[in-house]
């Protein structure tokens, strides 16, 4: 099979988008503008509308590099989603450091996935179905990569920040919250204030901390 052929649909790697460095999570050059190239589409034109010939020819790249990286369609808008996440991730840790205290650092970060995602072009269009509603299970029941990710990276910075926590108390209230929180995001439910403060008092009594006297409500 020549680079400028379709990809063989009876290839395991392709069936399985596991093909190429999108196994191992690595980065490239390549990567990162097909990635750049299908989040453009998404958001003009939905899931429907995306095609992995148009993603190739806007990175300029042939349409079999495409597959050797993604493996399918549905794991390029994967990876697409995964990788808006990572970068929502950076901000989390961002907020996650202007805060001495759990409660508010829980309830700012809280406060600021609801805030950023509410005007996240590609949030939109995953949560709106923009297209035709195929992304949305990428938010909800196939949403492990994206959950296990955001829990990972905010147990990780929080015990980093807060070492006396137990460990694996708050990685169980860390994945409860961050499912609450996508909860929200999907189904609106109140102000944003008023969701970061049920969300950070979750937290601290589940880890048997004491609340401040004062909070958002």
């Amino acid at each position: 099979m020549t680079p400028s052929d379709p990809a063989d649909p009876t290839d395991p790697a392709v069936r399985s988008g596991a093909a190429g460095p999108a196994a191992t999570g690595r980065r490239s050059p390549v990567r990162e503008a097909l990635l750049d190239a299908a989040a453009e589409m998404l958001v003009e034109r939905g899931y429907r509308g995306l095609r992995m010939r148009d993603a190739a020819e806007a990175a300029g790249v042939s349409r079999q590099t495409v597959y050797n990286e993604f493996g399918d369609k549905w794991g390029l808008a994967q990876a697409v989603v995964l990788r808006d996440n990572e970068r929502y991730l950076d901000g989390i840790d961002r907020v996650l450091a202007e805060h001495d205290d759990l409660y508010a650092a829980v309830a700012a970060a809280v406060r600021f996935t609801l805030v950023t995602s509410a005007d996240d072009p590609l949030k939109k269009v995953v949560l709106t179905g923009a297209g035709g509603d195929e992304l949305l299970p990428l938010l909800t029941t196939q949403a492990e990569p994206v959950l296990f990710t955001a829990s990972e990276r905010i147990v990780e910075h929080a015990l980093d920040r807060w070492p006396d926590l137990d460990r694996e108390a708050f990685a169980e209230v860390v994945d409860a919250a961050v499912r609450l929180t996508m909860s929200h995001l999907i189904l609106s439910d109140g102000p944003p204030e008023r969701i970061a403060g049920f969300v950070a008092r979750m937290v601290v009594r589940y880890l048997g901390l004491p609340e401040p006297d004062a909070h958002p409500s």
